[in-house]
């Protein structure tokens, strides 16, 4: 079962990589807020991999344990370009 469309594919990674950059957030301190391995962050910030719907509803839980404006930043380049998309495609 298809989730994702292909246009989805790299869209949590290039936020994620967006959101870390521009609120100085490492990509350790996310990792270690997660309970997770640095390499999986590594791997959704380079586009490697894709975070699962569920974690991308962790990686907005430990930004907002880490700073707020940047879970929310995450969540409206995430879903906010999702949004966009959906309505260029209906009229």
């Amino acid at each position: 079962m298809l989730l994702w469309d292909d246009g989805a594919m790299g869209r949590a990674g290039k936020a994620l990589r967006e959101v870390l950059t521009q609120y100085g957030i490492s990509q350790n301190s996310l990792a270690v807020k997660m309970g997770l391995q640095r390499s999986a962050i590594y791997k959704w910030f380079h586009e490697e991999r894709d975070p699962t719907a569920e974690t991308v509803a962790d990686i907005v839980e430990a930004l907002k344990g880490l700073n707020n404006e940047a879970a929310e930043t995450f969540v409206q380049l995430y879903l906010g370009n999702m949004l966009n998309n959906q309505d260029s495609h209906h009229p």
